[in-house]
């Protein structure tokens, strides 16, 4: 949880960085997203298997071969039409865009991975949406959009974008869905390794997505002037680029174990929350103003998320209950077997 919200809100930060700084290239923000997996080969190498992954049998590797290319795939497009969204939208309107993907969770939880919709549940999914909202009202309001003052696009590029974002958002809700099902019909484990390994090789397939996109649209020769042009200089450019590829895919671990471990719901209203961490990061940072609907987006977000932690809590309590009874009504079975064993013996 805390690699999530750190890793997003760093990311998120360098991305703006970038951005502010002169960058430029859509592919190349697209690839930062992904760009980062092989590094996982270093946590995965010291990360032990369990017990019962090394009894278990493998999963079939055309199957896997399946789930990481689809996946990534998708991962790939995704990234990429946030990159676009964010280059049209100022960062306002796209914060309120992308908080739809909550509502699009929900809605592919259900329908894929067949997750019990409680009000508690709707209550955390509405009340983090408009959370999500308010920050992106209250950031146009008071001109903190990551414009930096530039002038409002082209009308036909503001619809793009807002299209754009708006099918982002239902791609990465789908996106965690199918990691969730894969786990359970594909993978049948949920353990590091397994998160660690189907993370890697998906992301992989996304960043060789975003190669070929680089290479083929011809911004690969822009590359070399963008980063002489950036305004701190090459060398922040490529830490700069270095430091976001690293924290996407700090956030993207600590998300797909959420996955992995309670429910693609779950690991997205825990990723919602990152989103009223920025301004207060950007205020120190970059000098934006805090405002008052800013700090009642953060209070509201902490709301939906903790409403959503008291579910789980209370699902817990009712599988310990359940699993405490049927545990006694054995213990009661076996004292009577006994009983009777003894009552009949000669």
């Amino acid at each position: 949880m805390l690699m999530l919200l750190a890793g997003g809100t760093v990311a998120t930060l360098l991305s703006r960085l970038y951005y502010n700084s002169g960058g430029n290239s859509k592919w190349m923000a697209t690839l930062t997203q992904s760009g980062g997996a092989p590094l996982l080969a270093i946590p995965l190498l010291l990360t032990p298997p369990t017990p019962s992954e090394e009894e278990r049998r493998r999963p079939a590797p055309s199957k896997l071969a399946a789930v990481y290319l689809g996946i990534g795939v998708l991962i790939g497009i995704d990234n990429l039409m946030y990159a676009y969204a964010l280059q049209y939208l100022p960062v306002s309107t796209f914060s309120l865009v992308a908080a739809t993907q909550l509502a699009f969770n929900a809605v592919t939880s259900r329908l894929i991975n067949a997750q019990r919709f409680t009000p508690l549940i709707a209550n955390s999914v509405v009340v983090l949406t408009f959370a999500a909202a308010l920050l992106g009202v209250g950031a146009s309001s008071d001109g903190t959009s990551s414009g930096g003052g530039a002038p409002a696009p082209p009308r036909g590029r503001y619809a793009a974008g807002f299209v754009l974002t708006l099918a982002a958002s239902a791609v990465f809700a789908l996106i965690l869905s199918l990691y969730e099902l894969a786990f359970e019909r594909v993978v049948r484990a949920r353990t590091p390794r397994w998160v660690l390994r189907t993370q890697m090789h998906t992301n992989l397939v996304a960043s060789a997505v975003a190669v070929a996109g680089l290479l083929a649209s011809g911004e690969w020769r822009t590359v070399q002037g963008e980063m002489a042009a950036f305004r701190d200089g090459p060398a922040r450019y490529v830490l700069t680029l270095a430091g976001a590829a690293v924290s996407w895919q700090a956030a993207l671990a600590g998300q797909v174990r959420l996955v992995a471990r309670v429910s693609s719901l779950f690991a997205n209203a825990t990723g919602a929350v990152q989103l009223p961490l920025v301004p207060v990061f950007a205020v120190v940072l970059f000098g934006d103003r805090m405002t008052g609907v800013k700090a009642v987006a953060m209070l509201m977000a902490v709301w939906g998320f903790l409403s959503y932690v008291y579910q789980h809590y209370l699902d817990g309590r009712r599988a310990a209950a359940a699993a405490g009874k049927d545990g006694g009504e054995c213990a009661v079975c076996a004292a009577r077997a006994a009983s009777d064993a003894v009552s009949h013996a000669p």
